[in-house]
């Protein structure tokens, strides 16, 4: 079997965008052309990759295989592409994509560090959520994601990943509620609390915890604003579970912070396309970030 890397690649267009016709404008090519390379590309496989409809496309098994692989392969390329650009333009550009929390303090800190490395340096950044800024970073969208996951729930993506480090998770009280005395609590002894919700990430994690402790979490509130959910403690009595890179940018005087008995958390990460790092401007912010994380733990 030899496998036609162009015909990977519009195969690979078809299956982000949906659809052959999303496909061929995408590539801006005819529907006819697509469709005639995907029936060769699966000539070639030996079975079929994609499933038609008429709302789109649908992966078999082997085409969700195929476009893991297809996925590396537009990242090689990527990574040539943004390489190349870098030494014709100098610093370059770098594109960060990053939650909420991370983007209050530590993006900000991190991409400062790395314009005192290189002055030319120039970042922008998005804000999203993990799973969104790694579909930026594998759409070539973003050269890197800032990104966290939780024991229970793992990224597996065909994209590099260095690990920061632990960010524990902190329970947010009421400063009058019987539990704020500073120390740590056990998620269970909260199981008839009213509970503000994040992000859907985070609030699978509580969903998680609290599970393990027998209870189901009643969520009343609902914010992916890590200020505004310290507002509806304070304000509604609720209780919430924040993480630690969050309460560290800021913390209401009107509640209190523990932390978890268990001590559990997430993991934050960054993910970038294989190769990447070869980018001289990529490769001093993933430095800065590194260096900034090595002291922030310190």
């Amino acid at each position: 079997m030899q496998l036609d890397p162009r015909r990977i690649l519009i195969f690979r267009t078809v299956a982000r965008e949906g659809s052959v016709s999303g496909g061929a404008r995408a590539l801006g090519w005819t529907q006819p052309a697509v469709s005639q390379h995907i029936r060769l590309l699966e000539e070639e496989v030996g079975q079929a990759l994609l499933l038609r409809s008429s709302t789109g496309v649908t992966l078999t098994e082997a085409g969700q295989r195929l476009l893991r692989h297809a996925d590396g392969i537009a990242g090689l390329l990527g990574s040539a592409e943004a390489e190349l650009a870098s030494l014709a333009e100098g610093a370059g550009t770098v594109t960060i994509a990053a939650f909420p929390s991370a983007l209050a303090d530590f993006v900000p800190r991190a991409i400062a560090a790395a314009r005192v490395a290189v002055p030319g340096l120039t970042a922008r950044v998005i804000e999203v959520e993990p799973p969104e800024a790694i579909e930026a970073v594998l759409a070539g969208d973003a050269d890197v994601a800032v990104a966290f996951e939780y024991d229970e729930l793992h990224d597996e993506v065909q994209l590099a990943r260095i690990e920061l480090g632990p960010d524990p998770s902190r329970i947010v009280l009421p400063r009058d509620h019987p539990l704020a005395d500073g120390r740590p609590v056990d998620i269970g002894d909260l199981a008839s609390a009213d509970w503000v919700g994040g992000c859907e990430r985070c609030r699978s994690h509580l969903e998680a915890l609290a599970a393990d402790a027998g209870f189901a979490p009643r969520i009343q509130f609902e914010t992916d604003d890590f200020v505004a959910a310290q507002s509806f403690v304070a304000a509604t009595g609720s209780v919430t579970l924040l993480p630690d890179m969050a309460l560290r940018v800021l913390t209401r005087d009107d509640v209190v912070v523990a932390p978890l008995a268990d001590g559990s958390g997430r993991t934050v990460s960054l993910r970038h396309r294989h190769g990447a790092e070869r980018v001289p401007a990529v490769q001093t912010v993933l430095d800065a970030m590194q260096r900034l994380w090595s002291e922030r733990v310190g």
